[in-house]
């Protein structure tokens, strides 16, 4: 087939417009010769069992979907009752950025809490964490967050135990969309369990296509008393793969056990998009240091593979012309860069130096 797109063509708007990792390609390659099982009877999926139990602890069971929103989406609905409510962060993806999948087709209701930086705490939780018995309010049973969060920011694991904690004092679980939990693991240089199972997150969004894959995540159950129906709910939300072999096989490439002293492909993915945003921040805090970049300024913190600023007027759309990335808050001229695993330096060096030749 002949390439469709100008292959020289780079940006910035999202670790979703990266390709597919060389890695993730050959283990799909690897799973295509011969027949398996279809709906997830197939050795891949078995054994990706086998590669989440290592990862995440011996009893959790992960439910390959195709997307995220699928993932969250069947992850929360097996989590509620028709009456429950899911309290997050109002920036979070299941409140403004998953087209009201959650309430349209899963009929759950989003409790959400304004926070500076993407991130809940106990006592943002109580502000919709009340209403128990009370047959006018959805009642709140699940706390949703995000790691690393919609705004680049990451939870320690003392911070989401705190909120563990806190969920099941008042009856509550919690839920966690690792849309981009490797950027977390990799920033914390921490042992995915260590802020998951550990922290005690009930259920998990597992992402994978952010991070090198064509197309895959996963639903993990760390606690099977918080969720059920997940076998069924899967299909009834049209995210049961007649193929999984081959989203499994994915999944398996990123998180299979290595000996390389760099780590797993999950983990070297992440740190290098990770190693990118840093790269991309500090040539702009060069810039603005010895002038040459002027009226740019830092919105988030940046401590995964996003960066957050605000830009004077007019600069992000010719920015653009050059590099896509998308608007954060328009109103605010803040703006979105994201690096991904085959961001290289010398795309943040070129993005660096259009900045500053337009600023």
């Amino acid at each position: 087939m002949t390439t469709l797109h100008d292959t020289t063509v780079r940006g910035f708007a999202s670790d979703n417009y990266s390709g597919v990792h060389p890695e993730v390609l050959a283990a799909i390659a690897a799973a295509n010769d011969g027949h398996q099982i279809a709906y997830g009877e197939d050795a891949y999926t078995v054994r990706l069992q086998e590669v989440f139990a290592h990862h995440f602890g011996e009893g959790v069971e992960a439910f390959p979907v195709f997307n995220g929103t699928g993932a969250n989406v069947t992850g929360l609905q097996s989590m509620l009752p028709r009456w429950g409510a899911v309290i997050a962060a109002s920036t979070a993806h299941i409140n403004v950025d998953e087209g009201g999948a959650p309430e349209r087709v899963a009929g759950i209701k989003i409790l959400n809490v304004p926070t500076d930086d993407g991130k809940l705490t106990p006592e943002l939780v109580d502000r919709e964490a009340w209403g128990w018995g009370d047959e006018h309010r959805a009642q709140p049973l699940v706390v949703s967050i995000t790691q690393s969060t919609e705004l680049g920011t990451l939870y320690t694991p003392g911070e989401i135990k705190a909120l563990a904690d806190h969920a099941h004092e008042r009856g509550m679980r919690l839920h966690l969309d690792g849309a981009r939990i490797s950027n977390a693991a990799a920033a914390l240089d921490l042992p995915l369990r260590a802020f998951t199972t550990d922290a005690g997150v009930d259920v998990l969004s597992f992402g994978g296509t952010k991070n090198g894959a064509l197309g895959g995540e996963a639903v993990v159950v760390l606690d099977p008393e918080a969720s059920d129906g997940l076998l069924f709910l899967r299909k009834l939300n049209m995210q049961l793969a007649s193929k999984m072999r081959f989203i499994s096989a994915q999944l398996i490439a990123l998180l299979e056990p290595s000996t390389d002293p760099a780590g797993e492909l999950y983990l070297r993915n992440a740190r290098h998009a990770n190693a990118m945003a840093a790269r991309l921040r500090a040539g702009v805090e060069a810039g603005i240091a010895d002038g040459s970049i002027s009226g740019v300024a830092f919105s988030q913190p940046t401590q995964s593979n996003g960066v957050f600023a605000t830009l004077p007027a007019g600069v992000a759309d010719e920015l653009r012309t050059a590099f896509r990335f998308y608007d954060w808050d328009a109103s605010k001229n803040e703006v979105r860069w994201m690096c991904s695993f085959d961001t290289t330096e010398d795309d943040v060096d070129a993005f660096v130096a259009e900045l500053a030749r337009l600023t």
